[in-house]
């Protein structure tokens, strides 16, 4: 068998350790080329190390530790850097942006978006994962998604608009239980001043969405992103040109959507079908 791949250590704390060499160097008054000329690593390889773009190997740690004058600092951060991100690295600037935004605006057709999800729901939907990723996987990004909903309840909440495809509230993800607290849960929310639910109804003959989920964000700097998440990853998009073009989706979205009231109505009737 070949040998297992190792696990890409968390992102942010590679960013915290590269951030150390940085400062050391700099105390010692030493350029990037200087130092890698005397840690004997090419300086792209330096210069990724302190952006926290590459792994600080143990032993050009120790090498760095000797030169920088440390006392084993480097050498222990580099044989200790945990192998888990809690959030993926892909996904870390985004969360980054969302606990901040002014607005946002999500469009999903899969699932209830994670904003408006119960934790009994998020953790079958975690559980769906293939291949099967272990409880304290799950039990942890369950915490870390209901933990994000803390922004619904900031003195200020960002303004929130959510489009749903029907679909994602006919699947009874973990059960019939878990399913009917999700439908109760989004019915409140749909009361909360702040919070604008509309669902994409089945059977329309044509809809804007056709490419996938997305969400639109503003950030206090009035600065407009997006977001958007694969099978396998995610792109945050900062191009005034993308970002127009998926604005211009999400408004037809919700022109193609069913009301404030026929949404109301419609998670009304399928309560009542429980």
């Amino acid at each position: 068998m070949p040998p297992r791949k190792r696990a890409r250590p968390n992102s942010t704390t590679m960013k915290m350790v590269g951030e150390l060499v940085a400062v050391a160097r700099v105390a010692k008054g030493l350029t990037q080329r200087a130092l890698a000329e005397l840690v004997v690593i090419d300086v792209e390889t330096l210069a990724s190390i302190e952006q926290g773009r590459r792994v600080l190997m143990p032993d050009v740690a120790e090498r760095m530790d000797r030169i920088l004058g440390l006392p084993g600092l480097l050498t222990v951060a580099a044989n200790r850097l945990p192998e888990v991100d809690t959030i993926p690295a892909w996904a870390e600037e985004y969360m980054e942006r969302e606990r901040e935004a002014l607005a946002l605006s999500w469009y999903d057709t899969m699932t209830v978006p994670g904003l408006l999800q119960t934790e009994a729901y998020a953790r079958a939907v975690l559980s769906c994962r293939v291949p099967y990723a272990g409880e304290e996987w799950i039990e942890l990004q369950t915490a870390l998604r209901i933990k994000r909903q803390e922004i619904l309840r900031r003195p200020t909440p960002p303004t929130l608009s959510f489009v749903i495809w029907e679909a994602a509230l006919r699947d009874r993800i973990g059960g019939d239980e878990v399913w009917r607290e999700q439908l109760r849960h989004l019915r409140a929310c749909a009361d909360r001043p702040g919070i604008a639910i509309q669902v994409l109804p089945l059977g329309i003959t044509a809809h804007a969405g056709l490419a996938g989920p997305f969400i639109l964000l503003e950030t206090p700097e009035h600065q407009h992103l997006a977001y958007s998440e694969t099978q396998r990853g995610s792109m945050l998009v900062r191009d005034p040109n993308e970002v127009s073009i998926l604005t211009q989706k999400y408004a037809m979205l919700r022109s193609q959507a069913l009301n404030f009231d026929e949404t109301r109505a419609l998670l009304d009737r399928l309560l009542g079908e429980q």
